[in-house]
């Protein structure tokens, strides 16, 4: 009878270590990928580079010179076609990264119109194209979907204004930098995320040395949770409007403070005397577009008129608009492109038609509108983000909810500074039946670059 048992001693060990494998696949993909997929799209990547390339029409024809160095010192009478030139390559636990240097006759677009035939052929989940200097471009592969259980990267870009939102499709954070970017507009359906993305967007910058202005006119419900962190905040279109105003005498009064520095904005000025950055925060914008009669329009028209000039002039000021809505366009009424126009941040979440994404993306970036009607609804918190620039990436938020976000609020309550023009609309906080102080007016920030 054959001893079966050397069998069994090789194969209960590769069943093993088969199956844990399968299971890291699905529950640890970082593990996975870093174990079996890295060193396998490494190894493919070295084998089938050339050819791989010149089958995506990213070779060039030499040049003479090449040409003839290859006839006289190499003895060969075929000159291959030059493809990119491999810089670097490096390895991440979602993917890996591959630098490029590209030969005369090859640009950028060239290699971004070529990343869906670059997937496919080195077997990863996605390739975006960035270019890192003129020549150089540098593509970010994924190994696994890292949008379908978004982990924040541990090492995110720090400064006194931003803060790390989302997760992009490449493994790296999605910031929202309000030095670079200092307006954004959001929208998406019902159920789409987008509430998700206002309270990791809330959390984070509770964080910081800001002063946080809610607009909320569906009677507070999304944002009153967050008033231990708020210095101002409207739950109705006739407190908005005053609060518009407030904002509105705030930046006029920043102004004549840069006026007597001959400062350009107020991070040119002194610590001692630089006011605190503010950030408003507007939920649900084609509420304050809505009239029900003829009483109504100039109140509308009057808040539409202040948030077009804060979205103007204000970034110098140090005051900030985050817009969030379902639509936003011509239909919502008179002003509602023009203050569009200011929201140069977009981020654009699932939506029920296509008009509402070239709403939101049609003017900066028409290419990523088929991109978010693409957007299943069996995953909420995904969204497309894109910038004046053009370019667009899909993001998407970390489960955070209500409650935990109110809990940071109110952790960091204490940095909560009181504005005098806008203490009217303050909420008031008590604990043991008596007010919280408000902090000071002026609060020093570090100075930037």
């Amino acid at each position: 009878m054959t001893d079966l048992s050397p069998l069994w001693e090789v194969g209960l060990p590769l069943a093993g270590t088969a199956g844990g494998l399968g299971y890291a696949k699905v529950r640890a993909p970082r593990v996975f990928w870093s174990l079996v997929g890295l060193p396998v799209t490494q190894v493919r990547l070295a084998m089938t580079y050339r050819s791989t390339m010149d089958v995506c029409g990213l070779t060039v024809q030499p040049s003479r010179l090449r040409a003839f160095m290859v006839r006289s010192v190499a003895r060969r009478s075929d000159v291959q076609p030059v493809p990119p030139k491999i810089r670097r390559v490096r390895g991440t636990s979602t993917g890996m990264r591959v630098t490029l240097r590209l030969p005369a006759g090859l640009e950028p677009a060239d290699v971004m119109a070529a990343s869906e035939r670059l997937r496919h052929a080195w077997g990863v989940h996605s390739v975006n194209v960035i270019e890192t200097k003129p020549g150089f471009v540098e593509l970010r592969m994924t190994g696994y979907d890292v949008l379908r259980r978004v982990k924040m990267p541990r090492r995110s870009r720090c400064g006194p204004m931003t803060v790390p939102v989302a997760l992009r499709e490449d493994g790296t954070a999605f910031v929202r930098d309000y030095l670079k970017v200092p307006h954004a507009l959001t929208l998406g359906a019902n159920q789409s995320g987008k509430s998700m993305y206002q309270r990791n967007l809330i959390a984070g910058l509770a964080r910081l040395d800001v002063a946080l202005v809610g607009i909320d006119c569906k009677r507070g419900v999304e944002q009153r949770g967050y008033s231990p962190r708020l210095s101002a905040l409207a739950v109705t279109p006739e407190e908005a409007c005053g609060l518009l105003d407030a904002l509105v005498e705030e930046m006029e009064a920043r102004f004549d403070l840069l006026s007597e520095h001959g400062a350009a904005d107020v991070w040119a000025l002194p610590e001692k005397v630089r006011p605190v950055p503010v950030v408003v925060l507007v939920d649900e914008v084609a509420e304050l577009f809505l009239v029900a009669g003829k009483k109504d329009e100039e109140r509308r028209d009057r808040m539409v008129m202040q948030m077009i000039r804060l979205g103007q002039m204000a970034r110098a000021a140090g005051i900030f608009l985050e817009v969030c809505g379902q639509r936003f366009g011509s239909d919502l009424g008179k002003g509602a492109t023009t203050l569009r126009a200011q929201l140069t941040g977009r981020v654009v979440h699932r939506v029920n038609d296509k008009q509402t994404a070239d709403m939101g993306l049609g003017d900066i970036a028409p290419d990523a509108v088929v991109a978010v009607t693409t957007i299943p609804p069996d995953r909420p918190g995904v969204a497309v983000a894109g910038d004046s620039s053009g370019g667009w990436s899909r993001i998407r938020t970390p489960e955070l909810t209500a409650a935990d976000a109110a809990t940071i609020c109110a952790e960091y309550a204490h940095l909560t500074p009181a504005l005098q023009r806008l203490a009217a609309y303050r909420p008031v906080q008590l604990i043991a039946g008596k007010p919280v102080p408000p902090m000071p007016l002026f609060k020093p920030l570090p100075a930037t670059d």
